[in-house]
Formats: C-alpha cells, structure tokens, sequence
C-alpha cells in the first residue's frame, strides 16, 4: 500500500472526505472487551455522518464484562483522529478502521469501556500538566499453526537475519505498520526460538494503547497471509523464554521530561524516583491488570529473564524496574522501564494502573529503596530479606486477591470493570483446578 495513504486527520468531515476520495467501501469500528480483546464491525461510508453526530448503536450484552441484558443498549462513538487505512486491501476498494469510545444511550462514557478508564486516568495527569509517554516492547512467537507451537527456527538473542519465513514475515509486518503511520524503531529476533520483538517509537499514552491493539491485530494477519500463526501468549513453549512486554515510561511538562535531574547521581529528579517507588509498592496490587492469564504466570519464574522480585536498578535486569543508562544530551529519553507485563494483556488498563500506580508515590512523595544491582536470582532467601525484596504474586488466584483489596486499582479500574475482571480471573482459576495435568499423571498415577 502507497505511504501516501497515512493520515493525520482531526475532524469527521476530514474523514469523511478521505473516505469518499480514495474509494474506502468499508470503515470497522474497532473497540475491546475488559480483557483486551479487539471486537469490531464494519459501517458503510453513507453511515459515517451519523456515526460521529450520534454514534452508531449496538447490543453489549454479548461483549466481555459489558452490560447485562437488562441494560445492553450501548453506542459506538467513532474518534475521527484514529482513522487509517489497514495494508490489506482488494483491488476494487480500501477498507479503514477508527476507534470507538463506547457510551451509553445517554451519551455518556460508560464504565465498562477501557478506553475510557485510560483516558480518565489521563485526563487527572493532564490537570498537573503532565503528558504520559510510553514506549511498549511487545514480544511474540511465530508458529507453523495455532494448533501447537512448532517454532519456525532455532536462532537467539540478536541472531543475524537468515531470509528465512520468520524474517520475511517479521518484515511484512513493519512494513504493514508503517503503512498505517505507525513508527518502527528495530527489530530483532528475540532469545527463544522463533520468538521476535518490534521495538515501535514512543507515543502519548492513549494512542499507544491504540497502537499496541492495532500491532497484535497486524502481527496475527501477516502471520496468517503466511500460513503462520503470530501468539502473545507469554508462555508457550516449557524450557525456553516467555513472550513480555517491557514498558517505557517517562512524563513530560511543558515539554520538558521531568523524570531528569542534572544534579541526582542517577539523573532521576524527585518525581521520578517517587514515581518509581510507586511502581514497587503497588507492583503486586496491578499485577493481575498487567499479567492477567493463567499462563502469565508460568513467565514469571526465575531463569528466564522475567522479573519476580520487587526492586530496581539501572543495570540490572533482574529487577523489576529498570533505568536505561543516561546518556549526555538525551534528557528526554531519561525514562523508567516496568519489565514485569505480558503483551497479552489489555493494554488501555494496563498503561491505567501503572500511571495510577506511579503517579501515587508522586504525589505521597514514596520513599524509594536503594538500587540492587546485584543479580537476584542468585541470592538465597535470607539475602532477599536482608535486602528487603519482595517477590510478585506467583499465581492468577494470588494476583485476583491482591488486586480485589487493592483501592489503588478499585479507584482506577472503577467498580464496574474492577468486579467484571476480578470475577472473570476467578472463574480462569477455578476451571484450571478441576484439570488433571500430564505434570500429575506422571508423577502421581504410578506412586499414589
């Protein structure tokens, strides 16, 4: 698709316009469920007029943690400013897609739409003067179908680039990216076999979340063009490295990065080292937004380069939280980087609860720990207490019940979306209980 088909338009009637001059037969209304999973339908252009002025209405009581049948009437109400072209086309027409804020027939913001919940969040930074950045490292695998994760090669880490499937694929997709307006930074194939990671330039909040769905959709359709399957599930292979998602974060006023202090030994300024004590002392609270699968927390072991334990540094990539080295003149890049998340999760909650999380030991002024730049996974129980390193939850059951006593999450999520997710996870882990494992009929079937 021609790059002259990336657009940065503001209001419907330029929407509109593009939608008539370039031929669009079709416009998918994009917007996810409480669990991150894209939903969608598509319009016709003779629909878009009313679609921005009144929104486009539909039934949300089949969607995941929407209204109960009794109160299903929802509406669709596009964002003119999210509209693009997707890279795949035929060759008689285009197809866009635009997001949606969901509201109720009122017209106003309905509570259980997560988009919302991160714009609300936002909205409490934007009254301090802060703009939130981030920048996400969303890892995936590429597997030769959905139906068991046969990996496509054996490379590792940085592993230069054989042309084989995986790397044209990997390839396809940047180039679909970019034919949405949407900044690649590198690319590189990640330690596990067929594991790969696309490193997209650092956007405001809102649209990241937005970038973040768009890039998992564009991942999972390159893959399938190719006969491929794309997985973000964070642990899919036993024995090798889990997919994560590493997120970069910074705030800015009046554009300056006010996480950077000249005068500090670490260049951190006040907000930035209460910004992350935030972070570790809630890290557990939001750890069921952030890593919200079963299987997350198959990841999250130690050995494989994920975090568990509670703690920070700059070096250290054992730790929870990490902060790049600052480099003189590239102030703005000064940043604090959560390397606990998993790409499966919903990113619009997940970027809610770290800002929530952070913005908090901010405004309490948290104290924050020394940095342990030590490597964790080498020291014995009795080290990790005299550090004071506490270790994430190490079970979904575990993570519900610390984000179901959590006001910090209850405050951000809302009552609606905090009960529908925390009901949902507990359902997950009930149903996991009741299986019997090939773990347990190998060990038990032949001793009990």
């Amino acid at each position: 698709m021609a790059r002259d088909l990336v657009f940065d338009l503001k209001t419907p009637e330029e929407v509109i316009k593009v939608v008539r001059d370039n031929n669009v037969r079709f416009i998918q209304f994009w917007f996810v469920d409480v669990l991150g999973d894209l939903k969608s339908f598509e319009v016709t252009p003779s629909e878009l007029p009313a679609a921005f002025a009144e929104g486009m209405g539909f039934d949300g009581s089949s969607i995941h943690g929407f209204a109960r049948v009794e109160e299903s009437d929802m509406l669709a109400m596009p964002e003119a400013s999210t509209f693009q072209i997707l890279p795949w086309r035929s060759d008689e027409y285009l197809v866009a897609r635009v997001f949606c804020d969901i509201l109720k027939p009122d017209m106003t913001p309905y509570e259980g739409d997560s988009r919302y919940i991160l714009k609300k969040v936002l909205r409490k930074a934007a009254e301090g003067g802060y703009t939130f950045y981030l920048g996400p490292e969303l890892e995936f695998f590429l597997f030769s179908s959905n139906r068991e994760p046969a990996c496509l090669d054996v490379g590792g880490y940085f592993d230069a680039p054989h042309v084989d499937l995986g790397v044209k694929i990997r390839r396809e997709i940047i180039c679909a990216l970019e034919d949405m307006g949407i900044e690649v930074e590198y690319s590189h194939h990640e330690v596990a076999s067929s594991q790969h990671e696309i490193d997209l330039r650092y956007q405001e909040a809102l649209k990241m979340a937005d970038v973040a769905v768009t890039y998992r959709i564009i991942c999972k359709e390159i893959a399938a063009r190719n006969g491929c399957h794309a997985s973000f599930m964070p642990k899919p292979v036993f024995g090798i490295n889990g997919s994560g998602m590493h997120v970069h974060q910074s705030l800015f006023r009046d554009g300056k990065n006010v996480f950077f202090d000249a005068a500090d030994p670490f260049h951190l300024s006040r907000e930035a080292k209460g910004y992350i004590a935030g972070l570790l002392r809630h890290s557990r609270e939001i750890c069921c937004v952030t890593n919200q699968w079963i299987n997350s927390y198959k990841r999250l072991v130690p050995g494989y380069e994920a975090p568990t334990y509670i703690a920070w540094a700059r070096r250290n990539r054992s730790t929870l939280v990490r902060v790049p080295m600052y480099k003189p003149g590239k102030e703005n890049a000064t940043r604090v980087e959560l390397r606990s998340p998993d790409p499966a999760c919903n990113p619009y909650l997940a970027f809610a609860v770290m800002l929530a999380a952070g913005f908090k030991g901010m405004e309490e002024g948290y104290d924050l720990p020394d940095p342990i730049e030590s490597n964790i996974y080498e020291m014995d129980r009795q080290a990790l207490a005299d550090n004071g390193i506490g270790s994430l939850p190490d079970s979904l059951h575990e993570a519900a019940r610390e984000m179901a006593d959590s006001e910090l999450v209850k405050e951000t999520l809302g009552d609606h979306i905090h009960e529908k997710l925390y009901q949902n996870k507990m359902i997950d882990c009930s149903e996991y209980n009741k299986l019997v494992t090939k773990y347990e009929i190998r060990e038990y079937l032949q001793m009990l």
